[in-house]
């Protein structure tokens, strides 16, 4: 297997990810029913969002969004729990897993399981206690 190289990795690894959480019995409905997500709309940018961190291209940023208040929104409409966040890390950590290796792909699971803590810590506005990892 490759690591994640290119733009082209990154959209293959958003699609597969996101055709898994929105079929997932924990995260399915708060991507279809809650965030109500446009995949056509969404892919790119978060595409864009994890090429800014993967290649270190500043292509997120023209975006004018804060993931963090996204979420907060989100979270206002259906409360986000750390199961969720556990289930969205094993999804996302499997779907790089079985198409990547390399420092890329490990760099995106450790940048995925900050961004989950640091998700979790926004949205419940406590200290997090319980690790994800625990």
């Amino acid at each position: 297997m490759k690591d994640i190289e290119t733009r082209s990795d990154i959209d293959k690894l958003m699609v597969e990810f996101y055709n898994r959480a929105f079929g997932d019995d924990l995260l399915g409905h708060i991507f279809r029913d809650v965030a109500r997500l446009d995949l056509e709309t969404h892919l790119p940018i978060i595409g864009d969002f994890w090429e800014s961190l993967l290649r270190g291209r500043s292509v997120y940023s023209r975006h004018g969004r804060n993931p963090l208040q996204i979420h907060g929104e989100l979270n206002a409409k259906a409360p986000l729990e750390a199961k969720h966040f556990r289930r969205w890390l094993q999804i996302f950590n499997a779907t790089v897993d079985e198409s990547f290796q390399g420092e890329r792909a490990s760099f995106a699971k450790t940048r995925a399981h900050a961004i989950a803590n640091r998700m979790l810590n926004y949205v419940s506005s406590v200290p997090d206690l319980h690790p994800l990892s625990a």
